[in-house]
């Protein structure tokens, strides 16, 4: 990225002044070898959402950025609706609430070493992964409704998990305020045979293992020691997401004319919060939230399934679950007066610091776990949120390491085959209905996750609290 037209306000943080349209800067959070290998797209991206009405404070990218639909992959940023402030649903993006899901299995890698390659293939057998996947579980309309309404909930109340899962889910597993009337008949169909499944892209189950602690005082609220076993889920709304982001892009392009609100880019159709438009479409995106939250919840139980085959008794209690393609709304202090205000989050991760009131008790000290995935052959990170990121990027922090090429171009370097091949030569286990999909999710297609988790603490947006390395991916 040209860097000229940046002010740098420290080593991580970056400032574009407000310029012709922009009504706030724009701020990426990023050290300098990130900032420079990314695109000019994600500037001019940072710079156009800056421009939408309503917006506060700031139009942010977080270190893992990268070149998305009107937003850039891993943009943050917050309206007010008593400023004619508007929801985007290209600034919550096509698979939403996609999230990342852990779960500790109280084993120690050298329990799992003998049994591994018996594992993958229990779980590449139980858990339906790949394009067009589909489940067990068919839903009736009645279902249907019900699940978008309940979230995890729904799911726990079916018999796909207990409880005590739920304290651990953001909003404990149900957003507030869904309206499954505002789904479409299409999102509904394409859902039906979808519960249950991972899909594909950069979605997988991994088994991982806790290589290096850094916050030892977190850990230990997380539950994390050196050696411990943790399975991490990685997926969304399916078909169910995609369609509604669909539906509503189009109706909001048409509409936002009407509204009297000029777009930098037509990817930013949006509509204003008070709007009918803007209330049905946070309806139907908190709807599909749940549907994300009710189908890791599904997956969950099919995980537990697959490890009580291998090994019988085990439980896998939830660390934590959170999502990163949403449109939340918060409480959050801006120029000393709290603001009730919605969040857009495009590849960022909710990160509530220490003392916060809707994270567990059991975590509140020392912060929300922040779930960072890594690229099938790299590390993921566990992070705990900081308190200056509330100030900084309304609690936000990235959500993965953020491609370095199209998938396109990684198709073009690598084959699938080669790199499953050239992982489990380093101990590591592939799954995959589709060496295709495996090529385009390359390790090397992904930026430094190291780099970017880094950057990220040292931003002041999380701190780094375990390293996890992987051992078995499930990849769609």
């Amino acid at each position: 990225m040209n860097l000229s037209q940046f002010r740098q306000r420290g080593p991580f943080e970056w400032e574009l002044p407000a310029r012709g349209s922009m009504r706030v800067p724009g701020v990426i959070f990023a050290s300098r070898a990130l900032i420079e290998a990314m695109d000019d797209k994600v500037g001019e991206q940072v710079a156009n959402v800056a421009s939408l009405p309503g917006i506060v404070a700031a139009s942010y990218a977080m270190p893992d950025a990268h070149w998305g639909y009107g937003f850039p992959i891993g943009g943050v940023a917050a309206f007010d609706a008593e400023e004619g402030g508007v929801v985007s649903a290209g600034g919550v993006g096509f698979d939403i609430s996609c999230g990342v899901r852990s779960l500790h299995t109280g084993l120690k890698l050298a329990e799992l070493e003998p049994v591994k390659p018996r594992l993958a293939d229990v779980l590449f057998r139980r858990i339906p992964a790949g394009l067009g996947s589909t489940g067990a579980l068919r839903l009736k309309a009645l279902e249907m409704t019900a699940m978008l309404k309940g979230g995890a909930g729904w799911a726990v109340e079916e018999g796909f998990g207990h409880p005590e899962d739920l304290a651990r889910i953001e909003e404990r597993g149900c957003v507030a305020g869904a309206d499954p009337s505002a789904v479409s008949e299409q999102a509904r169909h394409r859902q039906r045979d979808e519960m249950g499944t991972l899909g594909s892209g950069n979605h997988y189950l991994e088994v991982q293992v806790v290589d290096e602690l850094f916050d030892r005082k977190a850990a230990q609220a997380y539950g994390l020691a050196e050696g411990d076993v943790l399975v991490t889920l990685h997926c969304g709304s399916r078909g169910m997401g995609h369609q509604i982001g669909t539906d509503y892009l189009r109706a909001m392009v048409i509409a936002a004319p009407r509204a009297g609100i000029q777009l930098a880019d037509r990817e930013l159709a949006c509509a204003p919060l008070k709007s009918e438009l803007g209330q049905r479409y946070l309806g139907a995106m908190r709807a599909a939230i749940n549907c994300a939250l009710a189908n890791r919840q599904i997956l969950t139980f099919l995980t537990r399934e697959a490890f009580a085959e291998v090994f019988p008794g085990i439980r896998l209690p939830l660390l934590y679950d959170v999502s990163h393609n949403t449109c939340k709304e918060e409480r959050h202090v801006l120029d000393g007066q709290k603001r009730r205000l919605f969040v857009h989050r495009k590849g960022a991760t909710r990160a509530f610091g220490a003392g916060h009131a809707e994270l567990p008790a059991e975590y509140r000290e020392v912060g929300q776990p922040v779930l960072i995935g890594g690229s099938m052959g790299t590390s993921s990170w566990v992070l705990a949120g900081a308190g200056g990121a509330e100030e900084r990027a309304f609690a936000s922090a990235c959500h993965g390491a953020g491609r370095a090429m199209s998938r396109h171009e990684a198709l073009r370097r690598w084959q699938g085959r080669s790199v499953v091949d050239e992982l489990a030569a380093r101990g590591i286990l592939i799954r995959s209905p589709s060496l295709r999909g495996v090529a385009e999710e390359a390790p090397l297609a992904y930026k430094d996750v190291g780099a970017v988790v880094e950057a990220a603490e040292q931003a002041g947006l999380a701190r780094r609290v375990a390293r996890l390395r992987p051992l078995v991916c499930i990849k769609g």
